[in-house]
């Protein structure tokens, strides 16, 4: 455990006066590393070697002075070696020898030299992130007299325990600490110590890990214990981790006066973590070398808010559907800092600036207010897995603290430890959770105790005395349940509450289980088509009826399909008409991070809302390059723009004065009346007669891609001709049983017409198709006109009838597919075009002059006539965003111009700025109209 900095400048000092004078007694240099190591308060044999062998590159042998693996290397020089730089650069050729014999993972990030009287220390690894704590930035390297050792020693910090790591979710060691994990726990789940004690057993050496690696425990003190106490077949590990589990659990003052010294120096912690009676696994020779395998990783390195990835591959080797199931899904720090940021660090960080840029004498009191602002605030993450969100939240939270103190108390020179143990208020217990699995609910607890632990020696190094929250008083306030049938209320009374935040689960409606579906039915009782809604949705409804009354905001991260489609309405609706709640913040559609293995590739959304209205309300977006752009927004609607609290719903015609749009052919045929050409080729050359009866089928992918298929259309072939065709026959009958099969009764009752198709939609003049199913990555739907000879048109298409240019000009426009890529639900991700959402609500331009609409049609007949000049291309091919020829990118330009001066003069700046109008448009034209003024009752008297 390591000592107080005061303390260790007192032995630096007085070390410095015992070696002086010092030179070249070449038989003192060890005692010289071993008072080095005291300085800190460590035994230098439990770390370090001397005279490590290893093999340098000209293949002879030589020795390390002083080697601690993976941590340090020191050469040390007489006084008579003029030049330090020599001993540098043998103690790199020792580094490049480990490296080339493959003990690449022994490789020290310290290099000391020194010559009794003058020390260099360089940082192979040196932190130059400017996020960094000031008191945590050094120079990667310095020499100095020995004497001036203690003006120097935080350059030591490694050696007494305090490691500062600036963490990196993609470094590679997140992923080796994962694999290390799933390897401990396969080992066990494999010996038969499964379930309830295997969960718990893994939290407590996670912790002991972390605790070796990190100055809760003396260093390196448990992977010596299990080297030094435990036999080599495994045979008493699980006695052994008993008994220092007992230990842990036990208070110094309680534990017998008999026991080794060894286990004496393991702290007490307390009996939340250790107090349960375990039964312990029977261990043999793998599970130990899988267990010290574990312990000699540099655990230090690895962020507690990245243990969800820990957690996925345990938890998937017992079940991979599972986790599937239960939508695990693990965010980046990226973007947890986003919600967070958004709730209310942004605010305070605003806050802290303000006031230590006041002059007028008060700033020492604001600042000491947002101290207690900050010790009194409470957040809840309802759906909190393995902490992630709760950890990076806390973790900022003590950073701002660190900062506020700082501020406050950077005159005062010492401070006793009574003093700098009360300096910190913000604890762990103002973290809430809810996680219906336990051993992500242990790994959130203990996560937040390590986040504190760092904090601690932040605050430590900060102000010269070492503070540490051993035992464990407080505890994060993590429930087992089930968050949807759980009550809000037990686990953290609303008045107490300040924010909630999370990521609930991503399972959309057609993949949840029964159990999900029972939950969703609890928690959406009395909202109409609740069987569309993704089970995000049940943790707003039970967040919003949570905040009632309330200043509670809640920041969640979803998926984007909340704010499409259906979906849409069915959610905000009720959100704002019955528990009434305002969108604070949004943050448009990104892509979403894992740090997970295999990372979930998925795009997300952050809805920050709340019970009550605010002034400031603030939208995002991300470009292709993820750089946010944030603006001010009047109101923020549930598309995320500037709107209205309202969702639009499915509407049964237009809400404009153009043609209608119908489905096409839909045949309920099993598949009898469609061909490829080789299938057509066979038929005919059976039964030639139908020839005439054949016609090309177009759905969405075969009018986007020119595929060729065909259709055997008998409704209007003569009976007597039907009749001669025997092949034709089957195929009817085949159809004609096929209903009468059907579970749906008003499919039976087609049988009795099997040569008609149940949807028959076939213009007689030109009309304009619509694929339904078009790709994300198209910036334009590829519309376009068919004449009936050219074939049937299938469900899969929609057809307007006496479509003209000016229709196919809008609908063809950067406008309309800024409204239809709001708007629309999706297949997967690609557009699924609906009629009753998305055309029969566009607002389409008002007060149109014949300028205007002579320009649509004439930039709208230069893009059909520029697709003719590429015939041999399918749609597919010109509207794929690489492959676009720059002739039909031009006329869909001068289109977008054209269409968007229909609107408004002014240019539109981007896609945002177009809805924003077509909803405040839509507005308008829904708009109930005013009541007319009542007449007044006739008196008998004259009217003024």
């Amino acid at each position: 455990m390591p000592l107080s900095w005061n303390e260790i400048k007192h032995r630096a000092i007085a070390f410095s006066r015992d070696w002086k004078g010092v030179t070249s007694e070449k038989s003192e240099r060890q005692t010289f590393w071993n008072e080095f190591f005291e300085v800190f308060g460590k035994k230098r044999r439990t770390l370090a070697a001397f005279e490590e062998p290893v093999k340098k590159l000209s293949g002879n042998w030589g020795f390390i002075d002083l080697f601690w693996p993976g941590t340090c290397i020191v050469e040390h020089k007489s006084a008579t070696t003029a030049d330090l730089g020599k001993a540098h650069a043998q103690a790199m050729d020792y580094i490049r020898g480990l490296i080339d014999s493959g003990r690449d993972k022994e490789v020290p990030r310290w290099l000391i030299v020194s010559d009794f009287q003058r020390i260099a220390i360089h940082d192979l690894e040196p932190e130059q992130d400017p996020d960094l704590p000031l008191f945590t930035r050094l120079p990667a390297s310095v020499e100095f007299h020995l004497k001036d050792l203690h003006r120097h020693i935080r350059h030591f910090a490694f050696i007494a325990g305090y490691k500062y790591h600036k963490l990196n979710p993609e470094d590679p060691a997140n992923f080796e600490a994962t694999e290390l994990m799933a390897r401990l726990h396969d080992a066990l789940y494999d010996g038969g110590y499964r379930g309830h004690d295997l969960c718990q057993f893994l939290v407590r050496l996670l912790f002991c890990f972390f605790a070796d690696d990190t100055g809760i425990f003396p260093s390196d003190h448990f992977k010596l214990y299990l080297k030094d106490r435990t036999a080599e077949d495994g045979s008493d590990l699980g006695t052994r981790l008993d008994h220092l589990f007992r230990i842990l659990n036990t208070p110094e003052d309680k534990r017998q006066g008999n026991l080794d010294d060894d286990l004496r120096q393991f702290p007490y912690i307390n009996g939340d973590l250790f107090g349960e009676k375990l039964e312990y696994p029977d261990c043999d020779a793998t599970m130990r070398f899988v267990l010290l395998q574990a312990a000699e990783f540099k655990w230090e390195k690895i962020s507690p808010a990245v243990f969800g990835s820990l957690f996925q591959t345990v938890f998937d080797h017992e079940d991979d559907r599972k986790r599937r199931q239960l939508g695990a899904h693990y965010t980046s720090e990226k973007n947890i800092l986003k919600v967070v940021r958004s709730l209310f660090l942004d605010e305070l960080r605003a806050e802290f600036d303000a006031a230590c840029k006041d002059k007028s004498g008060r700033g020492p009191g604001r600042l000491r207010a947002l101290h207690d602002r900050l010790a009194s605030i409470k957040i809840l993450d309802p759906a909190c897995g393995c902490g992630n969100f709760l950890v990076v939240t806390y973790r900022e939270l003590r950073q701002l603290e660190l900062e506020i103190l700082l501020q406050l108390h950077s005159g005062q020179q010492q401070f006793a430890e009574e003093e700098v143990f009360n300096l910190s208020r913000v604890n762990v217990d103002q973290m809430f959770g809810i996680e219906i699995e336990e051993f992500p609910a242990r790994i959130a607890e203990v996560a937040l105790w390590l986040a504190d632990h760092q904090a601690n020696l932040l605050l430590s190094e900060a102000f010269g005395q070492l503070f540490r929250r051993i035992p464990l008083r407080k505890s994060p306030h993590i429930h087992v349940a089930n968050a949807l049938r759980k009550d809000w209320k037990e686990v953290l009374p609303p008045a107490e509450c300040s924010y909630i935040l999370g990521n609930p689960p991503f399972v959309g409606g057609k993949f949840q289980t029964a159990e999900q579906r029972a939950d969703m039915d609890v928690v959406t009782t009395g909202v109409a088509n609740a069987g569309l809604l993704d089970l995000v949705t049940a943790w707003y409804f039970k967040a919003a009826a949570y905040m009632q009354g309330t200043r509670i905001v809640t920041g969640f991260v979803s998926t984007n399909s909340i704010t499409q489609g259906e979906q849409a309405g069915t959610l905000w609706n009720p959100l704002f008409q019955r528990l009434e709640i305002k969108l604070h913040f949004a943050h448009r559609t990104f892509a979403w991070q894992s740090e997970a293995r295999g990372k979930a590739h998925v795009h997300c959304i952050i809805v920050g809302f709340a019970c009550f209205d605010t002034e400031r309300k603030l939208i995002t977006d991300y470009d292709d390059s993820d750089q946010p752009t944030t603006t001010q927004a009047t109101n923020i609607s549930p598309y995320l723009v500037e709107g209205s609290d309202r969702a639009i719903t499915n509407r049964s015609s237009p809400l404009c004065s153009v043609p209608e749009i119908a489905i096409g052919n839909k045949p309920i045929d099993g598949g009898n009346y469609l061909f490829t050409p080789e299938e057509k080729a066979d038929f005919l050359s059976v039964e030639p007669q139908a020839a005439p009866f054949f016609f090309r089928w177009f759905g969405s992918v075969e009018f986007i891609n020119s595929i060729e298929r065909w259709c055997l259309w008998l409704g209007d072939c003569p009976p007597d001709q039907l009749r001669k065709m025997p092949y034709a026959l089957k195929r009817v009958e085949a159809v004609r049983q096929l209903r009468l099969d059907s579970i749906s009764p008003p499919t039976q009752k087609l049988a009795a017409t099997p040569t008609r198709f149940h949807v028959e939609n076939m213009p007689t003049g030109e009309f304009l198709v619509i694929p339904e199913v078009s790709s994300e990555r198209r910036h334009y739907i590829p519309f376009g006109f068919m004449k009936p000879a050219e074939g049937l048109c299938s469900n899969k298409v929609r057809l307007m009838r006496d479509a003209r240019l000016y229709h196919f000009g809008i609908l063809e426009s950067k406008m309309h597919m800024a409204w239809t890529r709001l708007v629309t639900g999706r297949l997967k991700s690609d557009f699924q075009y609906s009629v009753k959402l998305v055309f029969n609500n566009y607002p389409w331009p008002e007060n149109l002059t014949n300028a205007q609409r002579a320009a649509v049609e004439k930039a709208a007949q230069r893009v059909l006539d520029t697709r003719k000049k590429y015939a041999t291309s399918t749609l597919a091919d010109l509207y794929d965003p690489v492959t676009m020829p720059p002739l039909l990118a031009k006329a869909h330009a001068d289109l977008d111009r054209a269409v968007d001066r229909c609107y408004r003069k002014e240019p539109f700046p981007h896609d945002r700025a177009r809805v924003e109008h077509l909803f405040a448009l839509y507005e308008k034209l829904t708009a109930p109209l005013a009541p007319a003024p009542k007449k007044p009752r006739n008196s008998g008297k004259p009217q003024p």
